[in-house]
């Protein structure tokens, strides 16, 4: 039988990727349901093409448009709690959770209270809520598997041993478009350059976040949850060929890495058909070609964002809910040209450091966290 897929987040570069995986395999999948923010063009076409039983739009501006732009007739779901209603009304398999911010967290928890596998990219749901999330998907049956390219080799290269022989997780990054930029120069770095991302074809959003390494912070947090970490166990290290996506070292010394093309497809279906492997439409690694890989310590200095990822792992709580609405929040002024580059971390420390930290909350606690960093950033953008 086919399984049937929701993508919530369908026109995003998650998934729009994931489309293109489901697209190559069509005797396995059925796409049952698409979600979108307010993009409702790119969805009344993935939804003409793929012809899903239901629809989701976050804006309701947008339905009358959307639904003029469809040439069948799904059930169309809109406003603030759409995606939910997506998830509790359409039957499904699986869900490829890819809604970028805080916007999926509701209709992730909901899937994973279902029981379902849960393809995870919207990694903000675990950042804000994993002392939620996992205990709820060990309790339902859940399966989480991990779409971000670190955590899918993580959880790949933990297979080859026992998990309580893993002594170490080194979480690789390419170093962004900044990578070689002195201190001096990054003063001076414009939205333009921080969309130059060097080897990942990405949404903006997670774009800037790897040239500021935020997004890395945020990785730190969710692989923290995701494996039950402690987060001293977790090194980032720089690896701007982006061959290796990350590397487990055991008890013995060994270290496994999970090697492949910077192409999100290939975790993408991994996580939808673990543990089976099948032909992807990426492309494939010339081992003869690649010569030399290179691996460099953080400058920790030049990337101060990384020690915040930290500093939320390790309190936990509210912590990671701050991190995330606070860096959103920056982020969004950045690309408004409110803010220059540096001000990203500067206010997003502010937030972490300033703001009343609760140790267990509830998830009405973490979203009023959220809400709170994000006024607690806008309000001291002159700070």
């Amino acid at each position: 039988m086919k399984q049937r897929v929701v993508i919530l987040g369908s026109t995003g570069s998650i998934g729009r990727q994931s489309l293109s995986v489901l697209e190559s395999l069509p005797d396995h999948w059925e796409v049952v349901g698409l979600a979108t923010g307010s993009r409702y063009d790119a969805l009344a076409q993935q939804a003409n093409q793929f012809r899903p039983g239901a629809i989701a739009v976050a804006h309701t501006d947008d339905t009358g448009s959307l639904t003029a732009a469809l040439d069948y007739s799904p059930t169309v779901y809109a406003g603030e709690d759409a995606l939910l209603k997506l998830v509790n009304e359409v039957a499904f398999d699986v869900v490829i959770s890819a809604v970028v911010g805080v916007g999926g967290l509701a209709a992730t928890l909901q899937a994973v209270a279902m029981g379902k596998r849960i393809a995870l990219a919207n990694k903000e749901a675990l950042v804000i809520a994993g002392s939620i999330l996992m205990p709820l998907a060990a309790n339902s049956g859940a399966t989480i598997i991990p779409v971000d390219s670190e955590h899918s080799a993580i959880f790949q290269a933990m297979h080859a041993g026992r998990r309580e022989d893993v002594e170490k997780v080194y979480l690789t990054t390419s170093g962004g478009p900044f990578r070689t930029w002195s201190e001096e120069a990054l003063e001076g770095a414009t939205l333009e350059d921080a969309l130059q991302h060097p080897t990942w074809d990405m949404g903006p959003k997670i774009t800037i976040d790897s040239a500021t390494m935020m997004n890395k912070a945020l990785e730190i947090v969710e692989a923290r949850w995701l494996f039950d970490l402690n987060p001293e166990t977790i090194t980032v290290v720089v690896h701007p060929e982006s061959i290796v996506h990350s590397l487990v070292e055991y008890a013995d010394g060994s270290i496994m890495a999970q090697m492949g093309t910077p192409d999100m497809r290939t975790p993408i279906q991994y996580a939808l058909t673990y543990p089976e492997r099948r032909a992807c439409p990426s492309g494939r690694l010339d081992m003869c070609s690649l010569h030399k890989l290179h691996f460099f310590p953080l400058d920790k200095a030049r990337f101060p964002a990384v020690q915040l990822g930290y500093d939320a792992a390790r309190r936990g709580g509210t912590a990671g809910a701050v991190l995330n609405a606070a860096n959103e929040r920056a982020v969004e002024l950045f690309r408004n040209e409110v803010i220059g580059y540096q001000d990203i971390v500067r206010l997003t420390d502010q937030a972490l450091r300033t703001h009343h930290w609760k140790e267990s909350p509830t998830l009405d606690e973490l979203l009023a966290a959220d809400n709170w960093a994000r006024s607690e950033v806008a309000k001291c953008i002159t700070c």
